[in-house]
């Protein structure tokens, strides 16, 4: 997905020079592309995640579209204070790119699993959250997120994730919840959020079961969930986060809030697999952990 996102990010600075990147002293063999052809809109700001945002914050006030770009929990768990107050607070347009969404970093621990950014991200005001599933989805979000002028973050797995779509989604927008597996009479449908999309079609291709992927957690379009919730009597929502404040968590919210103001007849029957309240006290592949921690069907 790092490659899908920087890949359209070239091709929308080569059209709008107020595309800005900054990054935190990575991305190697992936952001060379983006600053050897724009190097007076790239910046390495070094290890210094929370001064990051803050130049961030300076460069939007002077117009700039500026995208931060780090590991995991370093853009977002370490800056929480700086993103709600030097952007949010402030409407400002910079956009937050995490790479490692999950266990994408298994190996290296605690530290470096993104597990809880879904869930702190969509609770700041004024901020648009997208969790794309596969890189065509990927880079979608990325030419959506070049025409949005507002904090936005971007959830972004490693890399090597399958592609699932066979459109490039060009008529995606901000909160679409995207069809991608389609049965006749199936009663069930499974909503899976990130990379983990992957792992959902393949593991229920031979089931009588509807598939949807979630690019954006906050905000949710209300009408295809009402259809959603009038079409299925039993929804599984797949994620790869912690079960509190999670996709899940937004999808009951919404069914609640539809329920309560007839929006929906039926409150559709909610399974969520989750990560349930812990961290992961081993190390091993993404897939390992996944398994470990009950990621499955």
């Amino acid at each position: 997905m790092r490659t899908a996102f920087i890949k359209q990010l070239v091709e929308e600075a080569a059209i709008n020079e107020k595309i800005f990147l900054i990054v935190g002293d990575l991305g190697y063999s992936v952001v060379e592309q983006f600053a050897d052809r724009y190097p007076a809109r790239f910046l390495n700001a070094g290890i210094a995640e929370q001064n990051m945002i803050g130049v961030a914050a300076g460069l939007a006030q002077e117009g700039y579209n500026v995208y931060v770009y780090s590991i995991g929990n370093f853009p977002t768990l370490r800056c929480m204070e700086q993103i709600r107050y030097d952007v949010a607070y402030h409407n400002l347009n910079v956009k937050i790119v995490s790479v490692g969404a999950g266990y994408a970093y298994a190996s290296l621990g605690a530290s470096h699993h993104a597990t809880e950014d879904l869930g702190m991200m969509r609770t700041i005001p004024n901020m648009v959250v997208c969790s794309p599933g596969d890189p065509v989805e990927a880079r979608a979000v990325t030419k959506i997120s070049t025409f949005y002028a507002g904090p936005m973050y971007l959830r972004l797995g490693k890399a090597g994730e399958a592609v699932v779509h066979t459109d490039s989604l060009s008529d995606l927008h901000i909160g679409d919840i995207v069809p991608v597996v389609q049965k006749a009479n199936a009663s069930r449908a499974i909503l899976a959020s990130g990379s983990i999309l992957d792992y959902a079609v393949k593991h229920e291709r031979e089931n009588t079961t509807d598939i949807y992927s979630i690019p954006f957690v906050k905000p949710l379009n209300r009408e295809i969930l009402c259809k959603i919730a009038n079409t299925y009597k039993e929804i599984t929502v797949l994620e790869e986060h912690q079960r509190s404040c999670g996709v899940g968590a937004a999808v009951i919210e919404q069914f609640s809030d539809l329920y309560e103001e007839g929006k929906i007849s039926l409150f559709p029957k909610v399974h969520r697999i989750a990560i349930n309240d812990r961290f992961s006290d081993v190390a091993g592949t993404q897939f390992y952990l996944r398994e470990y921690n009950g990621l499955v069907l």
